[in-house]
């Protein structure tokens, strides 16, 4: 009976994951705190979880990522790869973005390449982004600090077979992997769209909620009388009227008090709505709003925005600034904007005061895209001393000489002693969630093995492939995390995968690391859909994108990563 109960709420969590009813830290938390509760782990089997010393590594390994990301080289090679023709800028682009990510968080890259990515007008955005995107998870899983997933994994072998995975032990099978899919990614790549600026398609691409005041002139007049019609770069899409929504506004419609007038404009053009009295952007008057700097951002994955609405929180106040427009990848929003939930990825038009870039919690929230602010760089010194020490510490790392851990908290008391990180910086970036998801995952892989869950779930993948031996099992595993981190987030699929895998190699009584690395690969392995990896939908929005374009390119290079991973795996890691 505990064993079935086990598996359904495995189920309920996996349901809830995939249809995002609750953050996944939420869900992975509170099934860990049942099972404590009912006593399939016990009080000091779930602290020792969250004291994992591979998740711990995780975690500081994330922390000093912030001061990489603060060093002028990524900069620096974002202004000088898009030189020459368009392919083969897309091929320098896609390779130092795969190298640098086999080192560094590849979240980092990729906001670093974004602005001026976005920012250029030689080559179309939209035929860079998703290479850029796919390239950096390429990179990214050939070494063990190449990707969180990879760290992750490492958690669970430390936890369940009690041993590490080496530092390039992943580049075995990720290298050739890698560079067999780049190939299909730069071929399938020129298949994108060209969603310039300039095209007309994209010059609807913000919308923007306006409301009119009790006492605005505008009001008891049309459409038509009020010049509303024939702005420049502008067009007013829609109106809402007490919960009713009037589409398309015909000139003689007449404008009453509470009106919702909803555009559809460029960027630069927004300045045209300041000549209306009366009118408000998202709760403010439109030409205190527009006096300011216009900045585009994209919200950040580790943003606390997600899933709130503008009338939710206090947007001004938190950070000095007023939403003018939102966009969503190529898809039209409709209704009233400030009552849509915000998900990741979305690129906000912000009208920011002069000290915007001072709020201490604009790095979580956004990745900037255009406008005058920059991050601020380290000094060359800093820089070069930071990335020494980085380099230090995964040479001796991978030459066993000091333990990767150990490395990390020298390289972190460095930084806080040179002052190049500060202990409120930590504070406000610590991966909270990330840490909860892995420590509660890690308890909850305890439980299914106490409760008999695990063998139960060993024994269903025999019996599935009984006499097609091993290897459809591992096949097995390897498309079941596929399949996961397509639906829910690559850490939750590989820590979701793991028990699974490990006690199918348990049953078959083989070597479980070829299990453990079919996991690890297989949690990478998102290239369908935008959804389930962070870094494709850091770039859906300013890439214009639509599903399609994923599916168009993501399903030659996911058939081309998962045939290379299954045919060399075994054969690296043999069973």
């Amino acid at each position: 009976m505990v064993t079935w109960a086990v598996l359904l709420s495995l189920a309920a969590l996996l349901a809830l994951l995939v249809t995002g009813v609750v953050r996944p830290a939420i869900a992975f938390v509170a099934l860990a705190g049942s099972y404590l509760l009912f006593g399939l782990v016990d009080t000091a089997t779930l602290l020792q979880q969250y004291t994992n010393p591979a998740l711990a590594t995780l975690l500081l390994l994330l922390l000093v990522s912030l001061a990489l990301e603060r060093t002028p080289l990524l900069h620096w090679l974002s202004q000088r790869l898009l030189n020459g023709q368009e392919h083969h800028a897309t091929a320098r682009l896609m390779g130092t973005s795969a190298v640098l990510s086999a080192f560094l968080n590849n979240t980092a890259v990729v906001a670093a390449f974004l602005g001026t990515i976005s920012r250029q007008k030689r080559i179309a955005p939209s035929r860079l982004l998703i290479p850029l995107s796919y390239a950096s998870i390429l990179g990214g899983m050939t070494t063990l600090v190449g990707t969180s997933t990879n760290l992750v994994v490492n958690s669970f072998a430390l936890s369940s077979g009690g041993f590490e995975l080496g530092m390039f032990q992943f580049s075995l099978v990720g290298l050739p992997v890698a560079l067999l899919t780049f190939a299909m990614l730069l071929w399938r790549a020129r298949t994108l769209p060209h969603h310039r600026p300039e095209a007309t398609e994209d010059k609807l691409a913000y919308f923007l909620a306006a409301d009119l005041e009790p006492d605005s002139p505008l009001i008891g007049r049309s459409i038509e009388a009020n010049s509303l019609r024939s702005l420049d770069g502008l067009y007013l899409l829609e109106l809402e009227r007490q919960g009713r929504l009037i589409s398309p506004v015909g000139p003689e419609e007449v404008l009453q008090a509470g009106d919702t007038l909803v555009f559809t404009g460029e960027v630069n053009k927004v300045q045209a709505l300041q000549r209306f009295p009366g009118l408000k952007l998202f709760g403010h008057q439109a030409n205190a709003l527009l006096a300011t700097n216009l900045v585009e951002v994209v919200l950040s994955h580790e943003s606390d925005l997600a899933g709130q609405t503008l009338q939710d929180v206090d947007f001004r106040s938190m950070f000095n600034a007023g939403v003018v427009g939102i966009r969503r990848g190529g898809k039209r929003l409709e209704g009233q904007l400030g009552q849509i939930p915000l998900r990741v990825g979305d690129c906000l038009l912000l009208a920011v005061g002069n000290d915007f870039r001072q709020h201490r919690n604009i790095d979580r929230n956004f990745h900037l895209l255009s406008g005058s602010l920059t991050r601020p760089q380290l000094d060359h010194t800093a820089s070069g001393l930071t990335l020494a020490g980085f380099a230090a510490v995964i040479g001796l790392a991978a030459l066993e000489v000091l333990p990767l851990f150990h490395g990390l908290i020298l390289l972190m008391a460095g930084l806080l002693l040179g002052r190049v990180l500060s202990p409120s910086e930590l504070r406000r970036r610590f991966p909270f969630e990330l840490w909860m998801i892995i420590g509660s995952a890690l308890a909850i892989a305890q439980a299914l093995e106490n409760s008999g869950a695990a063998a139960v779930l060993a024994h269903g993948v025999q019996l599935l492939f009984n006499g097609h031996g091993v290897y459809a099992a591992f096949a097995g595993c390897y498309l079941l995390t596929v399949l996961l981190t397509e639906t829910v987030t690559n850490n939750a699929a590989a820590a979701l995968a793991f028990p699974v895998a490990w006690s199918t190699a348990q049953a078959f009584g083989v070597d479980p690391l070829p299990f453990v690395m079919a996991v690890a690969y297989g949690a990478s392995a998102c290239f369908l859909i935008p959804y389930g990896y962070q870094t494709h939908l850091m770039v859906y929005s300013p890439g214009r994108y639509c599903m399609r374009d994923f599916l168009r390119v993501g399903l030659p290079v996911s058939l081309t990563y998962s045939a290379g991973v299954l045919a060399l795996t075994p054969l690296i890691f043999p069973f």
